[in-house]
């Protein structure tokens, strides 16, 4: 809740009182799992054949994942070296903060002269650029900087502009090696060899040497694509130099640029301008995502009135989640348009678990306040629902989606004109509708299990794979209509946007398959261990160097900007792996979309049995077992993830 307020509320008071309570909530619970009474007593609960018998396997998953908690927090150690571990817990915090909000390069911007930039957007460069007697200087991170590299055909200017953005400044640098280095000590702390393998003993992977399968086999899938997009990338800089020296290469400041190049070729063929946003307003991407959920697991959205008082701003819409057989089921906010303060970012918010409200509870309640509504009291008024067939009651999931969409101008209030979104924004919203529908459907009766919170590395399957119903052609005729004629969105439009998106894929899966590999590289063992002292250049470029096609220049140090090392610790392989999944369930569950296949109750029923109803509550490799009806799969482990590497990313 208090990252959902931070991220969010428009007040920036509010905003601040969230930040500055996360932080107090993160140091709590660095000290209830470096509470030895704790462990003990769930032990012996564990322990005790008469207790353990009245649980049920989920109760049983729970308490193994507080107990798997409880160890890697150093639990056992003396109390001196326990506080040592919440020390290091909270500075990792700190320095973690610091990376994120430091990042900038070395040099915030560099000068070029005017032939230089004749080939980029003078519109681009009017408003961000500053003009001198020698030339022009323009900024070396942003979106100036990514369109000049785009555009530039001089590729000494190429180079210099990026060599620039890719250069943090030393203090960064050492912020970095500190940040590693303290993470390192805390998994040596509690007994193991490096950060990764502290981090992944409770994800699908489990260990580095998983993780390393994975990523081989993906990357050897990758190799035959991305080698020919190089060779085409190549072509067409031979053909623009006219130069046919063998020795001439792709580099790293070249691939924006030719990629650019073959997409506009590839625009230009179709001849067809994108008009696309005309058929994707809001309401109706909203109402196909309700029909669409209807077709697969009998859910529709149902708008309800605000309440004063109810939300955070007056943009925010509700919508109560009705199943077709239970009735009411979840409720979910929609804050949808970008505003001053607000996290840039999509996402899903859980904002409230499913759980199971026992009777013994609802009579407490009673007990405590004989003149109130028990249940009122017990959920502080929020959604709950009843089963009297079975007298059983559920707290309901209350969940927020977060989108960055630009609000509707007063010209398009006043011509009725509706928010219209970009096929891009349509992805978006897809995207982190798929978490929202894994925390509606997955509701357990314990909350630590609920919804999305399952392994980190299994979170993204349902996000990834509605990336794929957003392009299908099946799905998009349940919605996709021009908002002023009412006629249906002609699919070839979507099909070349597709094919000049998937352009160039090989190549940008290579990049995230070495910053995953560079990640498990800096949770290694290395920040402790490396010869000659930690170099975390040093490493980046080995990684370059023996799996990129492309070697990164030595004068950069791209770490610095690599912000997402704070939040994954080891675990960015995640999206990759889950996008391999994705593709798979997609093509064999909901195959491929053929004949109607994604708008079908067979397969959404098939996905929602194995893998959404679950939540946490079940291991992620039985779910996928039982959903492909492959058992080679259902002890996960090494073999079983270099299967998923094999299966490639299919987007």
């Amino acid at each position: 809740m208090a990252d959902f307020v931070r991220s969010t509320h428009p007040d920036s008071s509010w905003r601040q009182a969230s930040t500055e309570a996360y932080a107090m909530l993160f140091e709590f619970m660095n000290v209830l799992n470096t509470t030895p009474d704790l462990k003990v007593r769930l032990e012996g609960a564990l322990g005790d054949p008469k207790i353990e018998a009245r649980w049920n396997n989920e109760e049983r998953m729970v308490a193994q994942i507080l107990l798997r908690d409880f160890s890697r927090s150093a639990i056992d150690l003396p109390d001196e070296q326990r506080k040592a571990f919440v020390d290091f817990s909270n500075r990792i915090s700190q320095l973690g903060t610091k990376f994120i909000k430091d990042m900038r390069p070395e040099l915030s911007s560099i000068s070029f002269q005017h032939r230089q930039l004749k080939d980029v957007d003078p519109l681009v460069l009017q408003h961000a650029t500053r003009r001198h007697l020698t030339g022009i200087s323009i900024p070396t991170v942003g979106p100036v900087a990514v369109t000049a590299l785009r555009s530039m055909k001089d590729e000494a200017a190429r180079q210099k502009l990026y060599i620039a953005g890719r250069t943090a400044p030393k203090a960064q640098l050492q912020t970095l090696q500190d940040f590693l280095q303290t993470r390192a000590k805390m998994a040596n702390l509690s007994g193991y060899r490096s950060y990764a393998d502290m981090n992944l003993s409770d994800k699908l992977a489990q260990s580095p040497a998983a993780v390393n399968s994975f990523l081989s086999a993906l990357s050897k899938d990758n190799e035959l694509q991305t080698q020919q997009e190089m060779e085409e990338m190549l072509l067409l800089k031979r053909l623009e130099q006219g130069d046919r020296d063998t020795s001439l290469q792709i580099e790293a400041w070249d691939r924006d640029y030719y990629q650019t190049q073959q997409a506009n070729k590839q625009r230009s063929r179709s001849r067809r301008p994108d008009f696309m946003s005309a058929y994707f307003s809001l309401g109706t991407v909203m109402q196909g995502l309700s029909r669409l959920f209807t077709q697969l697991y009998g859910v529709r959205f149902e708008p309800v009135p605000i309440c004063p008082g109810e939300v955070w701003d007056p943009d925010v819409r509700r919508l109560d989640v009705i199943e077709e057989n239970e009735g009411r089921i979840a409720v979910l906010y929609c804050d949808l348009f970008a505003r001053p303060g607000k996290s840039p970012n999509p996402a899903h918010f859980t904002l409230r678990c499913s759980r199971h409200i026992p009777i013994s509870e609802i009579k407490e309640a009673s007990v405590l306040h004989p003149n109130l509504d028990p249940m009122q009291v017990i959920n502080d008024g929020m959604a709950i629902s009843h089963d009297s067939s079975k007298d059983t009651t559920y707290q309901l999931p209350t969940i927020a989606l977060i989108c960055d969409f630009e609000e509707p101008s007063d010209h398009q209030n006043d011509s009725n004109e509706p928010t219209l979104l970009s096929f891009r924004n349509v992805q978006t919203i897809f995207h982190e509708m798929g978490h929202a529908i894994h925390s509606i459907l997955g509701r357990t009766a314990c909350q630590v299990v609920s919804g999305t919170r399952c392994a980190t590395d299994f979170a993204e399957l349902p996000s990834v794979l509605m990336e794929h119903f957003a392009a299908d052609a099946h799905v998009l005729k349940l919605f996709a209509r021009h908002w002023q004629t009412d006629a249906p969105l002609p699919y070839e439009m979507i099909a070349e946007r597709l094919a000049i998106e998937r352009r160039g894929q090989g190549v940008e899966t290579e990049q995230q398959i070495l910053l995953a590999m560079l990640d498990q590289a800096y949770h290694s063992d290395l920040p402790l261990t490396m010869k000659g002292g930690f170099d975390s250049t040093k490493v980046l470029q080995d990684v370059w160097d023996r799996y990129g096609s492309v070697k990164e220049p030595r004068e950069t140090s791209a770490q610095g900007f690599f912000g997402h090392l704070v939040e994954y610790g080891g675990t960015y392989y995640s999206y990759l792996f889950d996008r391999a999944i994705a593709g798979k369930v997609w093509q064999e569950v909901f195959d491929g979309g053929r004949d109607g296949a994604a708008v079908r109750r067979e397969g959404g029923q098939r996905f929602r049995d194995e893998v959404l109803q679950w939540g946490g509550s079940r291991d992620g490799w039985k779910c996928l077992a039982g959903l492909l009806g492959d058992e080679r799969l259902r002890d996960g482990g090494p073999e079983a993830m270099a299967e998923v590497g094999k299966w490639g990313v299919k987007d």
